[in-house]
């Protein structure tokens, strides 16, 4: 069977976007196919703001998510392969799923004992830990100080954090 992540992805963003959040996906920044801005990439891990507000031209297609974005107010395609993308929620408040970090998924990357393991729902936590989360409008990082709760002049509201629920 073919990967259900692109099918579980696009049914996420969906359902983020028609509640009025902020859909992000955490990608694994080691990926080889990976094309994104290379200020971007700050540790393993690289959080993107997929919002329709924050991108142009999204694509979420069984090899990979694709669109363009601004980073630093100059715009960039950025290319994210279905397996480098590790999770989708929403900034606001981290409700979303946790992907396994798998290699390509049907029956070549089966080893025929038992299946792999599925999806994760996660609720709560930063998942990459980098602090990488991106602001509406731009996908790349954020380093501003609207999201720390104790920075003068910040928000409140703190960031978000992945917390995987079993």
């Amino acid at each position: 069977m073919t990967s259900s992540r692109p099918y579980l992805l696009r049914a996420l963003y969906e359902w983020i976007v028609d509640n009025g959040a902020t859909p992000q996906i955490l990608v694994d920044a080691t990926a080889d196919a990976l094309e994104i801005p290379a200020s971007v990439r700050s540790g393993d891990k690289v959080v993107l703001n997929i919002a329709p507000e924050a991108v142009r031209d999204l694509e979420i297609d069984d090899g990979f998510v694709s669109f363009v974005a601004r980073f630093s107010g100059v715009s960039h395609g950025v290319v994210v392969p279905i397996d480098a993308v590790l999770a989708v929620y929403t900034r606001e408040n981290g409700q979303g799923m946790m992907f396994p970090e798998s290699g390509p998924a049907g029956p070549a990357a089966d080893s025929g004992d038992a299946p792999p393991p599925g999806p994760r729902p996660v609720r709560g936590a930063d998942p990459g830990g980098d602090g990488s989360g991106a602001d509406e409008g731009d996908s790349g990082r954020d380093d501003g100080p609207d999201d720390d709760p104790d920075s003068p002049g910040g928000s409140g509201r703190g960031k978000p954090n992945l917390k995987v629920v079993k």
